[in-house]
């Protein structure tokens, strides 16, 4: 530990050796750097914040109906628009900065010292949210107040009528889309009424496209068959039970007459009819057997002499139940034959159409398809136009963004910077660091040995032995008054530093005052004159 002291102890003196030098650096550097941050101009800054109320009483009635928009992302369009170029150009004219420029490269060096200048914050969340800030700091109060004015104008103008605007456009080109489309959905419905009306009778109907048709209809040749083999069958057992039954019934019946078979058949004839017309199975199987009997009028009268006088005849129910049923079966499989060759003509004509259904229906899928397509866009257009019609009609009746100035922009009269006590308080402690920083590049330039140690290690030499430095009272003395005149010149530096805090409002009034009466251009050539350039 003894050792580092030592070591420190002989940098000190040997940077002591330098110590006018270095104070006469800080000295300078600290009056040149104090007299920098006086010269600095004044910054005023004028600032206007807006709070944006997003939250419309409409905004939940008319969700699904109307057009949603992105609140932020308006905010950051309007953020592009403030600082676009042709805007920054409308405030330089408004604020008058263009009589200052005197060529191209001028102006477009003031619109990005503008563009730099120009603050715009937008809050995210928490207690900020919705609050829009413009600020602008610049060496004018006047110039300040009147960017941030025009600035708050610009964005209020471009929120307040950028929906309107946006849905008077949407609805506009909306209305010329419907237009078109709706010509070319008639279009479309004129073309596939003419191939309906061209291609009739070959066209696909509920029951599917031309081979599920064809199928249905070769299905249905198979049911007819199959139903015809099974009315044939119940024909051919019909008429076997019909042959084992006798179609009257005898029975004994004293001091009764007995009226011939005929008449009987024919009154029960005349009852059917006024019951049943000329097609019932009933009417047609008795004028059957009445035409049997007429045909045949001997089995009658053989039948009726060779009954006993005292027996009555009456209709066997059982044969005429029979008789009913196979005049039934005999028609029902009539008509299935009839059915049957109809539906064999009808896959006929669908095999004769192969080659011609297929590309008609094929050709009707495509004309449908594209009917659709235009029908659904036109549908989905219209449906657009009358959201775009509610959301002018609400953006009319209340603003989805109401805009509320909580600070208006004023002319600033304190200036927000520069931070000139900060600025001088670097400076002092930059002054001293150089000072300092001097003696220390002096000492490791050109060393001086202090002591045995360093004499040891810097020749690598035996010493045997020191002798010490007697100082005198004189000695002491000068010394003494070295030190009390180095702290002397420190602490005016020091005081020298409170004076320019103190003072440093005044200061700045005077140093600018005097650049500003000074021609910095002579007196530049003058200290080159001065030091022989």
């Amino acid at each position: 530990m003894q050792e580092q002291i030592n070591q420190i102890l002989g940098y000190l003196h040997g940077m002591w050796r330098y110590r006018w030098s270095g104070l006469l650096i800080s000295w300078l550097v600290a009056l040149v750097g104090w007299v920098a941050v006086l010269a600095l101009p004044n910054q005023y800054e004028a600032k206007a914040v807006v709070y944006i109320d997003t939250d419309s009483v409409l905004k939940p009635l008319l969700k699904g109906l109307a057009v949603e928009t992105d609140t932020m992302e308006e905010l950051v369009v309007i953020n592009r628009i403030l600082l676009s170029r042709e805007n920054l150009l409308s405030v330089i004219r408004e604020t008058d900065m263009d009589l200052t420029i005197n060529s191209a490269e001028d102006r477009e060096k003031l619109i990005r010292k503008l563009a730099d200048k120009i603050r715009l914050n937008t809050g995210r969340g928490g207690s900020r949210k919705n609050i829009y800030e413009i600020s602008y700091q610049a060496e004018s109060p006047q110039k300040v107040y009147q960017v941030v004015s025009v600035l708050l104008n610009t964005m209020t103008e471009s929120l307040l009528s950028s929906s309107r605007t946006d849905t008077v456009a949407a609805q506009k080109f909306l209305d010329t889309q419907i237009k078109d489309y709706e010509d070319r959905l008639r279009a479309a419905e004129k073309k596939l009424a003419a191939f309906k009306k061209q291609n009739i009778g070959m066209m696909p109907n509920e029951k599917g496209g031309y081979y599920s048709r064809l199928q249905s209809a070769q299905n249905k040749v198979d049911e007819t068959i199959t139903q015809i083999r099974l009315a044939t069958q119940r024909r051919v057992e019909l008429y076997k039970q019909l042959s084992g039954e006798r179609p009257l019934l005898k029975s004994s019946s004293a001091g009764v007459s007995t009226p011939s078979l005929l008449s009987k058949y024919q009154q029960q004839l005349e009852i059917l009819l006024t019951k049943y017309t000329d097609q019932h199975p009933d009417v047609i199987s008795l004028r059957q057997q009445i035409e049997e009997l007429k045909s045949n009028p001997q089995s009658a009268s053989t039948d009726i002499s060779s009954e006993p006088a005292n027996s009555t005849t009456e209709f066997n129910p059982v044969y005429q139940d029979l008789k009913i049923e196979a005049t039934k079966a005999d028609v029902e499989v009539e008509a299935l034959k009839i059915q049957l060759s109809e539906q064999q003509r009808i896959v006929e004509e669908l095999k004769g159409l192969v080659d011609a259904i297929p590309e008609v229906e094929a050709k009707l899928s495509e004309l449908n398809r594209d009917y659709e397509v235009t029908r659904q866009r036109y549908l989905d257009l219209v449906d657009r136009r009358e959201s775009a019609r509610i959301s002018d009609m609400a953006d009319q009746s209340s603003n989805e963004m109401t805009i509320r100035v909580i600070e208006a922009p004023v002319v600033p009269v304190l200036a927000s910077g520069p931070k000139r006590v900060l600025f001088l308080f670097a400076v002092l402690v930059l002054a001293l660091g150089a000072g300092l920083g001097w003696c220390i590049l002096r000492y490791l330039m050109n060393p001086t040995i202090t002591n045995a140690r360093q004499l040891r290690e810097e020749f690598e030499v035996p010493v045997f032995g020191s002798v010490s430095h007697n100082l005198t009272k004189s000695h002491i003395l000068k010394r003494s008054i070295q030190l009390t005149s180095f702290l002397s010149v420190i602490t005016l530096l020091i005081m020298i530093f409170g004076l320019v805090f103190l003072y440093r409002e005044p200061g700045t009034e005077f140093v600018r005052e005097l650049i500003s009466n000074t021609d910095i251009k002579t007196l530049v050539s003058e200290i080159k004159s001065t030091i022989g350039f």
